[in-house]
């Protein structure tokens, strides 16, 4: 090939990347394209944590909707919370943009991890373009939340990459740092690490086990440091709960769908990254054990706790993020084991046109990408989303924070909204909804049902803050805008 030829190959293979860009950030932004506000509830509470921080300028800080001391996720988040503040701060950008806009671009860059993960072996833009097809769940969350997994993805192909290529102290370090990294933003994504890289690392340890060895201790090292730099009673609290979550038996969450998910994620996908299984380990060599192995781990994982219901639950729930994009690794590989089909010669001089018989395997290759972008897109456009508030909820809970003094300092209102209040206002709440309604919630909505006429409910509880679009009819009350009282 000369060197005209290899600057159109080079043309071609950067216009496609660019295109599975803007594919990614096109299906990361599906949730926003009409709603301008965050959408998942743990978007609004990481906003809450996020404008916390930025205003008492250290993460040792009061938890924003109750008060008192942050709970254990907060703990582990710490670091995601942190960068976004930092982010916020340096860079002036409203929080609103961030949310709707950056999820996008953080899942370019994922996209382009894997690119840079299989662009080795010549199958990179192709396995961009599966990676491309991660779905968002409100159960499982995924790429276009602004949430830590969806931050943590990119360093999944980064560090696999670095794992497969390079044996030197260097290569090591990184590691060492891409999993400090993830352990201080989620540290289950940094378990899904391991969970990958072990086959990989059990495969080196005949032929060549002092890079097992230095994989050991670059990603088992980060997690001893917390134990040295973490307070010693969160770091108990953590194995506590870890614990007890590996020995209960769980019911599977309604909001994880698996057969849903799998029908969204595509039949097309799945049988190419099939191919994939088969053509990687018909080709052998540890770096394509070790991937099919990582896929394999991950599976069992998943199918262990689907059947016996036993495991860590959000393991499960962030585990079939994890399993998707290994997938899309490996499907690449069989697409572009498509895409380079070549019929016998023998056989192409008797079809016609030669033109397009000599390029079977590229118009296949085409007509796959066809069918799974004709069904896919749709089916990430069906998938249902809740959005917590409006625009009148917004336009009301910036007013509050711009005009309501220091010394009214807890509200009561749709505990649904209560999240969205807080990450907006910066003031606590008397109750909110996370997961589900509670006895507490029920209780606040027939206060509010009630007219709001309770006015010792409201003092016993130091609430001096009442947000409903309900009839207020408690003389003790003050309407000081439209839905916004105060408890003279």
């Amino acid at each position: 090939m000369n060197s005209s030829s290899i600057r159109r190959v080079f043309k071609w293979e950067y216009l496609l990347l660019l295109l599975v860009m803007a594919l990614a950030f096109y299906i990361a932004y599906i949730p926003n394209i009409t709603y301008p506000y965050p959408v998942h509830i743990d978007e609004w509470r990481s906003m809450a944590y996020f404008e916390t921080i930025s205003q008492s300028g250290t993460t040792d800080i009061v938890e924003p909707f109750y008060g008192g001391t942050p709970d254990l996720v907060y703990m582990a988040e710490m670091g995601f919370h942190l960068f976004w503040s930092m982010f916020h701060q340096i860079s002036g950008i409203s929080w609103l943009t961030i949310f709707r806009y950056f999820p996008g671009i953080i899942f370019i860059i994922t996209v382009l991890s894997v690119y840079i993960l299989a662009q080795r072996k010549n199958y990179g833009w192709e396995a961009a373009l599966f990676t491309c097809l991660i779905i968002t769940t409100v159960g499982i969350l995924g790429p276009a939340f602004l949430v830590p997994v969806s931050l943590a993805l990119l360093f999944i192909p980064l560090t696999v990459f670095i794992a497969f290529n390079f044996k030197s102290v260097w290569s090591y370090l990184v590691i060492f740092l891409f999993t400090a990294f993830l352990v201080a933003i989620h540290a289950v994504t940094a378990v899904a690490v391991i969970i990958i890289l072990v086959p990989y690392i059990i495969l080196n340890l005949k032929g060549n086990i002092w890079h097992s060895l230095g994989l050991i201790l670059a990603l088992a090292l980060p997690f001893e440091l917390v134990g040295l730099i973490a307070p010693i009673s969160w770091v108990e609290g953590f194995e506590h709960h870890i614990i007890a979550e590996l020995f209960a038996p769980k019911i599977i969450p309604t909001e994880i769908d698996l057969p849903m998910i799998v029908s969204v994620y595509g039949i097309i996908p799945i049988l190419i990254a099939f191919l994939g299984v088969f053509l990687l380990a018909m080709k052998g060599g540890k770096k394509n054990y070790g991937l099919i192995l990582g896929l394999l781990a991950l599976l069992v994982m998943l199918v262990s706790y689907y059947t016996f219901h036993y495991g860590e639950t959000i393991l499960y729930g962030r585990g079939i993020l994890y399993m998707m994009l290994v997938l899309g690794v490996i499907a690449g590989y069989g697409l572009m084991r498509v895409r380079t089909l070549s019929l016998p010669e023998n056989l192409v001089a008797r079809l016609k046109p030669a033109f397009l018989t000599r390029r079977a395997g590229v118009i296949l290759c085409l007509v796959l990408i066809g069918l799974t972008l004709a069904t896919s897109i749709p089916l990430r456009h069906n998938i249902p989303y809740y959005y917590m508030i409006d625009e009148a909820d917004y336009e009301a809970f910036l007013w509050i924070r711009d005009n309501v003094g220091d010394e009214y300092e807890k509200a009561i209102l749709d505990p649904w909204k209560a999240t969205p209040f807080t990450a907006v206002t910066v003031k606590q709440v008397y109750t909110k909804i996370h997961m589900g309604p509670t006895d507490v919630d029920f209780q606040v909505y027939g206060f509010l049902e009630d007219g709001c006429t309770d006015t010792s409910f409201l003092r016993e509880n130091d609430i001096s803050i009442v947000y409903t679009t309900l009839e207020c009819t408690n003389p003790d009350l003050v309407e000081v805008r439209e839905n916004v009282y105060l408890l003279d």
